[in-house]
């Protein structure tokens, strides 16, 4: 039985090879020890919410979610920055779970809503997404400007 819960600094061990993982499958180079660092970082200073998913015990799933707020709308927001299943636990709608369990965390938070961005190339993420009730922004360019000085 899936079972999902906030994850804590104790959970950095369990946490950091999803995490690990997840950035892999994004074409970064593997590096746990970071991985373990930046999440550790994170909820220290409780910069973002994870909720880890486990089957028996064994991490299969994590959501991380990061507070920000919208000044058009005035009011707090979450923005939905990482979700990942480990390969042999998907098609067992755990990722639906963790969505799930995220937007229960924002309903409870009285937040506006939950926004994201993906990959036009992620499929499965742009099926999912709307089942959830989640809109595609059709109104709206996105852009980014990365530091050359990083």
């Amino acid at each position: 039985m899936i079972e999902i819960k906030t994850a804590t600094i104790q959970d950095i061990h369990a946490l950091a090879p999803l995490f690990d993982a997840y950035r892999v499958f994004y074409k970064k180079t593997s590096d746990l020890a970071g991985a373990q660092q930046f999440l550790e970082a994170r909820l220290r200073n409780a910069e973002s919410i994870v909720f880890l998913a486990t089957d028996a015990s064994n991490p299969c799933g994590f959501i991380q979610l990061y507070p920000l707020f919208s000044s058009t709308n005035m009011a707090p927001l979450l923005l939905l920055n990482d979700l990942f299943v480990a390969p042999e636990y998907r098609g067992k709608q755990i990722g639906m779970a963790l969505l799930q369990h995220a937007q229960e965390y924002a309903k409870s938070s009285r937040v506006k809503g939950i926004t994201l961005e993906t990959e036009k190339a992620n499929l499965v993420g742009n099926q999912l997404y709307p089942k959830m009730g989640f809109s595609r922004d059709e109104a709206h360019h996105f852009y980014f400007w990365e530091n050359p000085t990083f």
